[in-house]
């Protein structure tokens, strides 16, 4: 492995397992708290953990089994919209749901670990590298994470772990344009964000003319669609990034509707 995957996955472990330790004891009943409402429409508590682990499911088949993939892309296919929607309402109902997502992220490390550098793999994005898709899925699992924790009442904590988050929401920049049939910027942005640690991250040219400037946590909450533009500290020099802050979404997959203003 790279030193960067390696990085990646103990940081990727880390989001997952402090997800785990959020839901654990967690009563599985009817009425329990995997039934908790989180604020995705449709979606509690069950279903967030639920799409974790058919999403590391999906990679590892991605990785490892051309057919089985293959059949996965017909289904998605045949249901744009709903798919993913389907799938993790599914799992969710099915007892052994925190055991068999803790087998689905052993598979997907294990596999990340064993594939050749240089080597990708399909997605419903571009094709990702090992270091690529463990960087997606510590996005998501932070992401999905913020939502258990803010329907259980439980206080989540930034930690620089979402650098990767963070890194990865601006190097979509493009992707998030051409997604929405737009055009994207012939220049690049200067991106400086403000750790939780208080270090101060960068990207881009320093003599760039369009900048964005802010905290990394709102940053990666608005690339993730977990915030709303308007109740982020990000700020905007230039109509190109203006237009970006509006569009912005890490996470590969048509676009969402986002969260509503605060």
């Amino acid at each position: 492995m790279t030193d960067v995957l390696t990085q990646v996955l103990t940081d990727l472990e880390a989001e997952g397992d402090r997800l785990e330790r959020l839901v654990a004891d967690l009563d599985e009943s009817a009425d329990g708290g995997w039934r908790t409402p989180t604020p995705a429409p449709g979606w509690d508590v069950a279903t967030q953990v639920a799409h974790l682990a058919w999403t590391d499911e999906v990679a590892v088949k991605a990785a490892t089994d051309k057919e089985a993939w293959d059949a996965v892309v017909l289904e998605a296919i045949a249901d744009p919209e709903g798919y993913v929607d389907v799938q993790a309402l599914a799992i969710a109902r099915e007892p052994g749901l925190l055991e068999r997502w803790r087998r689905a992220r052993a598979d997907l490390r294990a596999t990340l670990v064993a594939m050749p550098q240089g080597e990708k793999m399909p997605w419903f994005g571009p094709p990702m590298s090992a270091t690529s898709m463990a960087t997606a899925r510590l996005m998501e699992t932070w992401a999905h994470s913020l939502d258990v924790h803010e329907a259980l009442g439980a206080p989540v904590e930034d930690t620089d772990r979402i650098r990767h988050v963070a890194h990865l929401g601006v190097r979509t920049r493009n992707f998030a344009h051409h997604l929405r049939g737009l055009d994207a910027p012939a220049e690049e942005f200067r991106v400086d964000l403000v750790a939780p640690s208080g270090d101060v991250w960068s990207w881009g040219p320093d003599d760039a003319a369009q900048t964005l400037t802010g905290s990394a946590g709102d940053f990666c909450r608005l690339v993730t669609q977990r915030l709303h533009r308007a109740d982020t500290d990000l700020v905007a020099t230039g109509d190109d990034v203006d237009r970006w802050l509006d569009i912005a979404q890490a996470f590969a997959g048509q676009p969402g509707e986002g969260r509503s203003p605060r």
